[in-house]
């Protein structure tokens, strides 16, 4: 049999579980009723289930013969949004949802996982299975690579569901794929004083305004023109009422980019640039700035490899086209240890209204892709192991 005609015979098992787990969402760092499911799923199997990482799980097959190590990762937690969706497995969870697709990715990687416990003695070696904790709000990579699940690891392939790619279609490039995504808090601070003599004030209001504006020119002029970059500031909150000089603004922001030398560089260059602005308006500026996740750069072996087992399975039709986005995921951690790849499986089908974007109360998957994710990742592991 092969592992396109496996992950077929398995979808009904495979949705029943992005189900079961669609209707329990967990936010991050809770994720205790999935991981149960997880472990208690692959010990069915006769895999080796050790819990890391707080509420991770981690997987382990053996081959019948010795040889290389790859891993294959799927995130499991869900976002605090109220779900909009009129389905059977509505979250049960209010204010929970899994609107990301997490969901999808723990079954395909359950999926895999029995496809590939089914062919150990097709395996060359051993394939490591990441059930990762807190993707969303980050850390759960970093803790999961601190539990030493990445040691002998050669390669390491995630798959995430794309509602801008349709249905059919998979993005598999090398290069970068997805940005950096940090975060920086602006603390303004001026002299409160009556709106009336401002001169006699100073005003925090319109340093952090200034401040904001200039930050802008860190993209236009600092920045080389063919690297895509964003700095955005989203709150901006001070002042007490409306007659007096504001003496303290907070501004919170993030920045994006796809190279690690311009992500090195962005604290030195915010920080320079606020602390001048606001002493130009007689006012102090500090930034705290807090590193959540480095760029996603796939690996051109790792992708090529598993190009291969895409065309293997489905042909050259159904490669996709997808620019890389601003989005930022915490796999880039794995990928500045680990050669790898993100690959990107399309599940935007508007007839089935799958084609909401991330993170909107609305999302939801075509079903129908879920085999596919669970044999790509099946057939690389098996193609890489074989060298």
């Amino acid at each position: 049999m092969t592992v396109r005609d496996a992950a077929e015979r398995l979808k009904d098992e495979i949705v029943a579980w992005r189900r079961q787990i669609h209707a329990n969402p967990e936010v991050g760092w809770h994720e205790v009723a999935t991981g149960n499911l997880v472990a208690a799923e692959l010990a069915k199997m006769g895999i080796e289930v050790t819990r890391v990482a707080k509420t991770g799980v981690l997987g382990v097959i053996r081959g019948t013969a010795p040889g290389k190590t790859v891993a294959l990762r799927a995130d499991m937690d869900a976002l605090p949004i109220t779900e909009a969706n009129d389905v059977p497995y509505k979250s049960q969870n209010p204010g929970v949802m899994h609107a990301c697709g997490h969901d999808g990715h723990t079954a395909m990687l359950l999926g895999a996982a029995k496809i590939l416990s089914g062919m150990r003695d097709k395996l060359k070696g051993t394939v490591k299975l990441f059930f990762q904790p807190s993707e969303e709000i980050g850390g759960g990579a970093l803790a999961f690579i601190e539990t030493g699940a990445l040691e002998g690891v050669e390669a390491i392939l995630a798959i995430h569901l794309w509602p801008a790619l349709p249905s059919g279609k998979v993005s598999l490039v090398a290069g970068p794929r997805m940005a950096s995504a940090d975060k920086l808090l602006i603390k303004v601070r001026g002299k409160a004083g009556h709106g009336s003599m401002p001169h006699l004030g100073v005003d925090a209001i319109l340093a952090a305004a200034a401040i904001t504006m200039n930050l802008q020119s860190i993209v236009s002029r600092e920045v080389a023109p063919l690297e895509p970059a964003v700095v955005t500031i989203g709150r901006f909150t001070g002042g007490t009422t409306w007659n007096i000089t504001c003496d303290e603004v907070e501004l919170e922001g993030t920045t994006r980019c796809f190279s690690r030398e311009i992500r090195k560089d962005f604290p030195a260059t915010i920080e320079r640039i606020i602390k001048s602005t606001a002493a130009s308006y007689r006012a102090e500026a500090e930034l705290a700035y807090l590193p959540i996740s480095p760029p996603t750069i796939n690996d051109p072996l790792v992708a090529k490899v598993a190009a291969g087992a895409l065309t293997e399975l489905y042909g050259e039709e159904a490669f996709g086209d997808l620019e890389k986005v601003m989005g930022g995921e915490d796999f880039a951690y794995y990928l500045e240890r680990v050669p790898g790849a993100m690959v990107f499986v399309g599940v935007g089908n508007k007839e089935k209204q799958t084609d909401y974007s991330l993170h909107n109360e609305r999302y939801n998957l075509d079903e129908d892709m879920l085999p596919v994710g669970a044999a790509l990742h099946a057939q690389f592991a098996l193609n890489f192991l074989k060298g």
